[in-house]
């Protein structure tokens, strides 16, 4: 049976990552992708208060982290993620990308599903992978 992961990539326009932290990204896009193929599910609005009382805020990082785990997501991508990432990764895959377009990194990572897998099975003391372009 073929693997499959169900992403969340950060987004202000569905085209491209936003340019700052995951979590102050207007939407995620989900997908759900295997070796052969993408398949986008649905763009969810993050309606998590953008007013943080302190930075890397934890009650923000809570926030994100149930909006997407109620959604299914098990791996996170962006191009910026802010110190809540020391929190995130203990329930996702957080992965670093810096392809100017979303579908690059969608095809690229259809490529690599099994170093997310690898990464996944660790648990809670996964690291986050960085596949950004040098």
């Amino acid at each position: 049976m073929e693997k499959k992961i169900k992403v969340a990539f950060a987004t202000n326009d569905g085209n491209t990552y936003n340019d700052t932290h995951f979590g102050d990204s207007d939407y995620y896009d989900l997908y759900e992708l295997s070796e052969t193929e993408a398949v986008f599910l649905e763009r969810i609005s993050n309606t998590v208060d953008e007013e943080e009382e302190v930075h890397a805020d934890p009650k923000k990082a809570k926030g994100i982290m149930n909006l997407l785990v109620k959604n299914g997501v098990h791996t996170v991508i962006s191009k910026v993620f802010g110190p809540n990432i020391k929190r995130i990764k203990k329930k996702f895959v957080c992965i670093l990308m810096n392809n100017v377009c979303l579908d690059d990194s969608i095809s690229f990572l259809c490529k690599n599903l099994e170093s997310v897998h690898n990464e996944w099975a660790k648990g809670e003391e996964r690291k986050h992978l960085d596949f950004r372009k040098k």
